[in-house]
């Protein structure tokens, strides 16, 4: 008995801490939904008078970028602000032949009279902190604007984002994501899903209550003289805009999310593109939060609520592992249920998982309703998309499982980019991009097993006990099969 008590106490645990986490993304949504009511009175630069408009730095860090390097300057010189109050840094850590690619156009450019260097490192040391850090020496910007090489910021960014540094206690503004190729694939619609419900649900009801929220990485900007005072940039976590997000915030700054502000950006369009991304942002936001979580604990400057709000945060990619133990231990728990009927009070724990499953359905359907609309008809698409997600979300609780282990442990590793395709390029074809990883990881053929292990969970509900079988946790287990075998079969075949 003592197995199976061993079992019960950490599936009934890991349920909990779901349970909890969807409770505070159903504040967030009630948080998200008072501030559609509100209206924006923040001070703002009136760019009518051309002394008010400052000096902003845009920073590129890129690092082997060949196929989306021409797309990404010929789309930062269209930004539409003063010339002579605009500067450009290419942080070029490449090692590859786009190098002198990017070398020809950032001089061709220079001929045109805009003001952009190409710099270049000895090394890679802090990855793409160190490359932000290294170029904020000789930035000569009060803003500091920051893109990834995959985005595509319109042509008046700058003059929707700047004007609010005005009032002096902003030290980010951050816009939100937009995805120029959404509906390529089911992979790119589940990540768009995802992504949409962070800029949207949690960012604003976040950021509308004064919590803590995070700059993105991309697609932003930061006050330079936040970042000095907040201690600069750092490359010991593989987020490090979370990491500084968090230590601007406990001096002070204040953070401005623009949800109208759309940043479009290309989605990874091959699994192993998306696993090495999620790996690196579930990996890192562990690593913050054994870097920041008695920070904000131990803060005298923040309220009770917008402490467990900023633990929750910087918790939000451990939640995949206690997913991922509860699928696990649920074929266990199946047969406990169904032998030991003295136990049976312990099995009403089941019910969190569903509970917090319509949180989440609700919370994601307020997100999904103003992007595509309430109709009947998107309700209904809804529903599939959102069970699509559900699904191929659980798929990856091993691959991002690892990760957070990795983060809590201490585990240092490469930081590894994410390759980026250009479709238009491409034309559709992306088979001979030259970053795609081809070797097959020993946790691909894991993921395959626990496809089988979810089957056998399946057949199981037809066996256990003496009463004709047990199906409560049947479509838990339906949904973990298609996950993982999502996630496997794309794996193995790279294919988007």
């Amino acid at each position: 008995m003592i197995l199976e008590y061993i079992i019960i106490t950490f599936y009934s645990i890991a349920l909990l801490l779901i349970f909890l986490y969807s409770l505070a993304q159903l504040n967030l949504l009630f948080n998200y939904l008072s501030a559609q009511k509100k209206e924006d009175t923040s001070l703002k630069y009136n760019f009518a008078n051309i002394e008010e408009i400052p000096f902003v730095t845009i920073q590129l860090p890129v690092y082997n970028e060949l196929y989306v390097m021409d797309r990404l300057l010929e789309n930062i010189v269209k930004l539409k602000y003063p010339i002579d109050k605009l500067e450009i840094q290419v942080l070029d850590d490449s090692t590859d032949e786009s190098v002198k690619k990017t070398s020809q156009h950032i001089k061709k450019l220079q001929k045109k009279g805009f003001d952009i260097q190409h710099i270049r490192r000895t090394d890679r040391k802090g990855f793409k902190a160190g490359a932000l850090k290294e170029g904020l020496v000789t930035a000569k910007g009060e803003f500091i604007a920051i893109f990834d090489a995959d985005f595509l910021p319109e042509e008046n960014w700058l003059i929707q984002t700047v004007p609010y540094f005005k009032d002096p206690k902003i030290g980010v503004v951050q816009t939100r994501w937009g995805h120029i190729n959404r509906n390529y694939s089911t992979l790119t619609r589940i990540q768009a899903f995802a992504l949409d419900a962070h800029f949207t649900l949690e960012q604003v009801g976040r950021s509308s209550k004064g919590h803590f929220i995070n700059f993105n990485g991309t697609a932003g900007i930061w006050r330079k003289k936040c970042i000095l005072d907040a201690g600069n940039w750092e490359g010991d976590t593989l987020t490090e805009d979370l990491d500084l997000s968090y230590r601007a915030q406990l001096k002070k700054w204040k953070f401005k999310y623009l949800e109208h502000v759309e940043t479009p950006a290309e989605l990874p369009i091959i699994i192993s593109a998306a696993r090495s991304q999620q790996f690196r942002w579930n990996k890192g936001g562990a690593e913050n939060f054994q870097k920041m979580a008695r920070k904000v604990i131990l803060s005298k400057n923040l309220s009770a609520k917008s402490k467990i709000h900023g633990i929750l945060h910087l918790l939000n990619s451990s939640m995949f592992l206690n997913v991922f133990i509860v699928g696990i231990l649920s074929i266990p728990m199946l047969y406990i249920k169904n032998e030991y009927a003295h136990l049976k009070p312990y099995f009403y724990m089941m019910s969190f998982f569903v509970i917090s499953s319509i949180i989440f359905f609700i919370c994601y359907w307020f997100m999904y309703k103003k992007i595509y609309g309430s109709s009947i008809k998107e309700f209904f698409k809804y529903i599939g998309l959102f069970f699509t997600f559900f699904s191929i979300a659980m798929g990856f609780s091993l691959h991002n499982t690892i990760a957070v282990i990795e983060g809590h442990i201490g585990k240092k590793s490469e930081f590894i980019r994410t390759p980026k395709f250009n479709l238009e390029t491409f034309k559709g074809n992306w088979r001979n991009n030259k970053y795609i990883k081809k070797k097959v990881s020993l946790n691909v053929v894991i993921e395959g097993l626990l496809m089988c292990y979810f089957v056998f969970g399946m057949y199981s509900a037809f066996i256990v006990g003496d009463q004709g079988g047990d199906f409560g946790l049947f479509p838990f287990h339906l949904m973990l099969f298609l996950g993982f075998g999502f996630v496997f079969f794309k794996s193995l075949f790279s294919k988007a």
